[in-house]
């Protein structure tokens, strides 16, 4: 199989998803259910843009393919870095603990590699919650045939945010900076709940029947 999880084909991922084998994981599913998220939205933005119908919404869809491109390769990107940082995590676990000095120096690397399982997470929870509020502003300003991909991507993309929260939630608690760890709890948080809000008011949106809410 390929080196990085996103070079591999479809089947031999999910070949080793299903495998005995510690990666991929979990946060490897969240980061790509996302990216499938951010791929459809380029997916219908390619699709209005050009066409005369929707001449008024050009530049808006134009920009939006730019846009979600950079969701995307981050999300992408995010397949391979939860691979690395739960790899590193392992890793640490997996070092000796008999003496005094190799506890010490276990402890060091688990606090030390709960940082990067922490981080990656969050950067896929920032970047399709980011993806959400572009798929909410296409809805109505996009070809309307493909309004449909719109509703799956803000499915997949609030799915892989909220899946990712619970890897961030995971590894906080052994992050040493105590600062940096309540930090990144707080902005999980707040990022799984505005993710479920834009998600809500885009599928409240199926049919031009809009939740009172959203009205």
């Amino acid at each position: 199989m390929a080196n990085k999880l996103i070079d591999e084909k479809i089947n031999d991922y999910v070949d080793a998803l299903s495998s005995g084998a510690p990666t991929p994981g979990g946060g490897a599913v969240a980061a790509l259910t996302a990216a499938q998220g951010a791929a459809l939205i380029m997916m219908v933005a390619n699709l209005t843009v050009g066409k005369k119908k929707y001449a008024e919404f050009e530049e808006l869809n134009v920009a939006a393919i730019e846009e979600a491109k950079g969701y995307l390769d981050q999300l992408m990107a995010g397949v391979d870095e939860d691979k690395k940082a739960f790899g590193q995590v392992a890793s640490a676990y997996g070092m000796p603990k008999e003496s005094d000095e190799e506890k010490a120096a276990r402890s060091e690397a688990i606090a030390i590699a709960s940082v990067g399982a922490a981080e990656a997470p969050l950067k896929v929870m920032r970047a399709g919650t980011c993806a959400l509020r572009l798929a909410d502003s296409l809805i109505g300003r996009s070809n309307k045939q493909l309004v449909s991909d719109l509703y799956v991507a803000a499915l997949n993309l609030n799915a892989g945010v909220q899946a990712a929260e619970f890897n961030v939630s995971a590894n906080v608690p052994y992050i040493p900076d105590r600062e940096l760890a309540e930090s990144w709890k707080k902005e999980s948080e707040k990022l799984s709940e505005e993710a479920n809000t834009v998600s809500t008011k885009i599928l409240c949106k199926k049919n031009n029947i809009l939740c009172k809410k959203y009205a």
